[in-house]
C-alpha cells in the first residue's frame, strides 16, 4: 500500500474546456479526496477579446487574450477545487481553417513527440490512475483538441515503456447522441431565430458524440452541476461562445447532471458500463 493519493489527471486544450466536458467529475472527485489534476495545452489567445472583439479583428491582441484567459482559467479551477494546474503554454491555433493553424509556434504545429515529451514528464511527476482527454478527432474536429488527444496517447505509450504502467485507465470524452438531438432543441428554445443547419453541417453534428449504447461510463455529477456551471460562468471573457450559460443555473443542472466517457485503457478488468472513472481502483 501506499499513501499516494489516488489522481485524475485532465489533460485539455483551452482555457474553459476543462468546465465544459470534465468539470463535474473533477468536482466530484476533489470532494472525494481524489487529488484533480488539469493540464491546458494552449493559452486560449485565439478566443473573444473584450466586447467580443474576434481574431483578425482591429484590437485583438491574443497576447493580453491569453492573460485574461489564464486568470480567468485560474478562477475555474478554485471553483471546482482541482488541486493543480499545469500550463503548456502552446499559442492557441484556432478553429479549422485559421491562419493561426499554421503560425509557427501554435499547438497545431508542434511536433508530437515534442508535447508527448513535456506531458510524459507531467505524468512520471503525479503517476496519475485516470488520465481523461479528446477522442482522435478531439469530439468535435478543432486542431487543439486533436493534438490534445494525439499528445496524451503518445505520452502515455512513452511511460508504459517504463518498469511501470504509469496510468491503470484512460478514457476519452464524449457525449450521447440522445443528448445532442436534447441539445439541439433546447438551443431552439433559447434562440428563436436560429437558423436551421444546412444539410452538411446536420449531417456533421449527428457524428458528434456517440450512441447511448456505446458510452462505457456514465458518471453522475448532478450534485456538482453548480459548481460546472459557476466554472463555465467565471470564463466570462468568451461568454458569448458558451452556450450553456443561457439556460440559468437550473436548467444547466437537469440537461448536464451526467458526464460520459469511452474507456480505451483499463487494468482493472472492471465489468463495463460503469459508473464510476475510479471503479476497480478503490
Amino acid at each position: 500500500m501506499t499513501d499516494r493519493p489516488l489522481t485524475l489527471m485532465a489533460v485539455h486544450a483551452h482555457p474553459d474546456d476543462e468546465a465544459t466536458g470534465t468539470g463535474g467529475v473533477l468536482a466530484r472527485y476533489a470532494a472525494e479526496g481524489i487529488r484533480t489534476v488539469l493540464v491546458t495545452c494552449t493559452d486560449g489567445g485565439c478566443g473573444d477579446g473584450p466586447g467580443g472583439v474576434k481574431p483578425g479583428d482591429p484590437g485583438h491582441d491574443p497576447a493580453a487574450i491569453a492573460l485574461m484567459r489564464q486568470q480567468e482559467l485560474e478562477a475555474s479551477c478554485d471553483v471546482l477545487k482541482i488541486s493543480d494546474l499545469e500550463l503548456l503554454g502552446y499559442a492557441d491555433s484556432g478553429m479549422v481553417g485559421w491562419p493561426s493553424n499554421d503560425a509557427p509556434g501554435s499547438f497545431w504545429q508542434t511536433p508530437v513527440e515534442e508535447g508527448a515529451a513535456r506531458l510524459a514528464e507531467l505524468m512520471r511527476h503525479y503517476r496519475p490512475d485516470v488520465v481523461v482527454t479528446y477522442d482522435e478527432n478531439g469530439f468535435y474536429g478543432h486542431p487543439d483538441h486533436i493534438q490534445a488527444h494525439r499528445i496524451t496517447m503518445a505520452a502515455l505509450e512513452m511511460t508504459a515503456l517504463e518498469k511501470t504502467p504509469l496510468t491503470p485507465k484512460v478514457y476519452w470524452t464524449t457525449m450521447p447522441r440522445s443528448l445532442m438531438q436534447r441539445f439541439g432543441e433546447v438551443m431552439r428554445e433559447f434562440d428563436e431565430d436560429m437558423p436551421e443547419p444546412d444539410p452538411a453541417e446536420a449531417a456533421a453534428m449527428a457524428e458528434i458524440g456517440l450512441p447511448d449504447d456505446e458510452i462505457t461510463t456514465w458518471v453522475d455529477t448532478v450534485a456538482f452541476s453548480g459548481q460546472k456551471f459557476d466554472a463555465l460562468a467565471v470564463h466570462a471573457s468568451q461568454g458569448e461562445n458558451i452556450f450553456f450559460l443561457r439556460m440559468g443555473k437550473e436548467r444547466f443542472g437537469e440537461l448536464m447532471g451526467v458526464e460520459t466517457f469511452v474507456r480505451v485503457q483499463d487494468a482493472t478488468g472492471t465489468a463495463i458500463p460503469e459508473n464510476d472513472l475510479f471503479a476497480g481502483l478503490r
